[in-house]
Order: structure tokens, then sequence, then C-alpha cells
């Protein structure tokens, strides 16, 4: 190697240890993680586990964080979870909270999932597992209340495939950070732990769509409230308001102008009010209030839009769709 050569590869090899600085000085890399590194360093996404006794009400339990707003994936494979997290992470923190349900039925599953756990607690992820337990008196009228076998019963009797899971389960129940024992509760009993456990101090929201409707369009098919507007005299009639719709100016004060429209509105607020308070502590998340007139073209969208902005300011999060607008 000539002498040439030979400066190169020393400089070549210094290149792997060092990096320019604009004063011309080597700066030596000593493996720490700089104050700039850990700011722009990914997030790492709550994870919480979501498993337990087929029947006893993973679904619901994860139907619950969902509604609190966490990612959830049902049924992951447990050797993909390391890989959820990491994805997680790479998203800006878009996913913060990650909660996946996972259905133990055979040892090799589990292997994996016992596998993957070590993953995680080596990454040093956070990590809850929350085990849902019931009674075999409780898992035996469910399953046979809805006719369908034990995943793991297989020719034998449901208390068979009970037993069978119980024996795979018994080492992550042990695991758990949560143990809830479902025999005596109900859905919304069964909701209302797992909102004390996941929601902190915030109170799961409620969120309400406002839908104006036309009758002669039929009935909208997901309508929890129906509300009928075709007690107030009608726009269509009036000439110089029939090209319009309940958006406009004009049209809007013309039905808040005719006897009971605005008593309605008020009366119907403080109803909602009254049903929302019920719907929260009852465990339900989505209402839709459906407000119809003849053609959903004048009355029920008025109707609507005031509806709508005055849940607004009662804290309800609220959609506005008017579903028949422009269908005429």
């Amino acid at each position: 190697m000539t002498e040439h050569e030979n400066e190169r590869a020393h400089e070549t090899e210094a290149g792997h240890h060092s990096t320019d600085r604009a004063d011309g000085a080597a700066h030596v890399s000593t493996g720490a993680t700089n104050e700039t590194d850990e700011a722009t360093a990914p997030a790492i996404p709550e994870l919480v586990i979501i498993s337990g006794m087929s029947g006893a009400g993973r679904s619901t339990a994860a139907k619950c964080l969902e509604d609190l707003g966490w990612f959830v994936v049902d049924n992951l494979p447990p050797a993909l979870i390391p890989t959820m997290v990491e994805l997680g992470a790479r998203s800006q923190g878009n996913v913060a909270r990650i909660a996946v349900v996972v259905d133990v039925r055979g040892r090799r599953f589990f292997d994996n999932l016992r596998e993957s756990l070590a993953d995680l607690e080596a990454k040093h992820v956070t990590r809850r597992i929350v085990f849902l337990e019931s009674s075999d008196d409780a898992l035996v009228r469910r399953f046979e209340s809805v006719r369908r076998p034990h995943p793991l019963q297989g020719d034998g009797r449901i208390v068979d495939g009970i037993d069978a899971e119980r024996d795979l389960l018994r080492e992550l129940r042990g695991d758990a950070d949560l143990v809830i024992d479902t025999s005596s509760l109900n859905v919304h009993e069964l909701r209302a732990k797992m909102d004390a456990q996941f929601a902190g101090d915030e109170k799961p929201e409620l969120r309400a769509t406002v839908m104006s409707f036309g009758y002669k369009y039929g009935l909208p098919v997901d309508a929890d409230l129906v509300v009928d507007c075709r007690f107030l005299p009608n726009p269509h009639w009036v000439p110089e308001l029939r090209p319009f719709t309940g958006l406009n100016e004009e049209v809007s004060a013309y039905v808040f102008d005719q006897p009971g429209a605005k008593e309605f509105l008020n009366q119907y607020t403080e109803l909602l009010q009254l049903i929302a308070t019920g719907y929260r502590r009852e465990g339900k998340r989505y209402v839709t209030v459906a407000v119809g007139c003849t053609g959903g073209k004048h009355r029920s969208v008025a109707m609507s839009e005031k509806l709508a902005a005055r849940l607004a300011t009662e804290g309800i999060e609220t959609v506005l769709v008017h579903r028949d607008m422009g269908r005429e």
C-alpha cells in the first residue's frame, strides 16, 4: 500500500468514530443520547393486553377502551404485538394507546404470547394485562344461551372446553395486572369497571349525531330518537321560501316564528340532557337523533341546526347530517 493509500485508509477508519464540526475539530461519539435525540425519540405507546376466558366479556372490555379513544386490535397474533407497538411509536403520537385482545386457544399460541411479553419487557414497554374471569356456571349459561360451542370443547362438553382453557390461561392470569370477575356483572356494570380503571379523571364522552330527514324517504334505520316537526307550518307552501332550505336565514326565521317552535326546541333540549345523563350512566356512547319533516328540506333542517348547536353548548360532541336535503 502506498503512503497516500495508507493515509486514506486511516481517514476512512477515523470516519467511523468521528463527525466533522464547524471549527474543524473532531467530535468523538461516546454513545450517550443527547437532549435533542431524547426530544425527537418516538414515544412508546401505552399498551393493554385484554385476555381471559371465552364468554367472560373480552369484546365488551375492548369496545369500552375503543370508546375511550384507544386503538384496539382484536385477536392479533401474539408474535405481532411488539411490531404493533413499534408501528405505534412511529405514528408521531397518533397512536398513543393500544389495546390488544388476545384469544389463547393453543399451546403454541400461548408460547408466542409469553415470548412477546418477554420482548416487551426487554424493551421497557409499559404494558398492563386485563384478565376477564367468570365462574363455570356463568360461562355455561352464556354459551348455552347463544347456542354456540366453546372453542376448545372439541367433541366434548362445554365444561371440558372451559377446563382446557383455564389450564392454558392459568399462568397468564397469575401475571395479570387487573382481574375482573364478570360472573354476576351485566354489560353496563363491566363497562363501568373498565371506565373506572382507564377513563382517568375524564368522564367518557357521549357523541351525538343529529340527522334531518324527510318522512317521504323513510325513517333512518339507525335512529335512536325520532323528532317529528310536521306540527309546524310547511315553508314549502310559501312561494318565496319554497326554493330555499332550512339553512336559509329567512326560512329558519319563518320556522321559529311559528307558535310552539321555540318552546319545542327548549323543552326537547332539556329532555335530551336528561336522556344523555342516563345514557352515560348506562355506558351508551353514541346516540342518533333523527329530526323529520315531510321532505327533509325546510323544517327538519332548520330544527336540526338549532338542536345540534344547543347540544354542542352542553358539551356533547355533535355531528350534523342533512340526509335528504337536495333530493327533491
